[in-house]
C-alpha cells in the first residue's frame, strides 16, 4: 500500500493495519523457516509498509501530521 493510500486512513485503521502487518510478517517468517515461502520479497514489502505506518503514527504524535482520531 502506498503512502498516499495510508494517509486516507484514520488512526484506528492505521493501528489495526499495523497489527495485521506485524502478524503477517511473523507468519511469513515461519513459512520461510519451514521452506514453504515461495516469494521471499513479501517479507520485505510488508516490513516497508510497517515502517510507513509507524512513520505516519509518529508524525501524528509529534504534531507534524494530523490524523483523524474518530471511529
Amino acid at each position: 500500500m502506498k503512502t498516499y493510500s495510508l494517509n486516507e486512513l484514520n488512526y484506528s485503521e492505521l493501528v489495526e493495519k499495523l497489527s495485521d502487518n506485524l502478524e503477517a510478517v511473523q507468519n511469513l517468517r515461519f513459512q520461510q523457516a519451514l521452506q514453504q515461502l515461495e516469494d521471499s520479497t513479501q517479507i520485505r514489502k510488508i516490513k516497508r509498509e510497517v515502517a510507513r505506518i509507524k512513520t505516519i503514527l509518529r508524525e501524528d504524535h509529534l504534531g507534524i501530521r494530523q490524523i483523524e482520531k474518530n471511529n
